[in-house]
């Protein structure tokens, strides 16, 4: 059965170069036993990230997705963990979900958090 790996990566800022980061991301971790999940690459398309509802109603399709034991794995992408990244990782940690760091810089924040 394959695993549903959901990927953490800093979106805020240059939301455009963010989303494609995390585009290419998936398309080189998804295979036949890897199935990456990234909820907030839809919900960008019609909410707005820069308003804080609108921003607080997406990160809360991201977190459903653990509260429902959906996840197997949460992977951490990116130059640093971002405030939104510590609420999934809190998260994950509470639902016994593996927390993975992929990257150099999430590998150091994660081992400060």
């Amino acid at each position: 059965m394959a695993k549903t790996v959901f990927i953490g990566h800093p979106i805020g800022g240059d939301i455009r170069s963010n989303v494609e980061k995390v585009l290419r991301i998936c398309g080189e971790v998804h295979t036949k036993d890897i199935i990456p999940v990234a909820p907030y690459l839809i919900s960008l398309q019609y909410l707005n990230d820069e308003v804080v509802e609108d921003r607080e109603l997406g990160m809360e399709a991201n977190h459903e997705c653990f509260r429902r034991g959906y996840i197997d794995e949460l992977w951490l992408f990116g130059d640093c963990i971002s405030p939104g990244m510590r609420k999934e990782i809190l998260l994950a940690k509470e639902k016994n979900v593996p927390v993975i760091a992929k990257t150099e810089g999430t590998c150091k924040d994660l081992h400060q958090l």
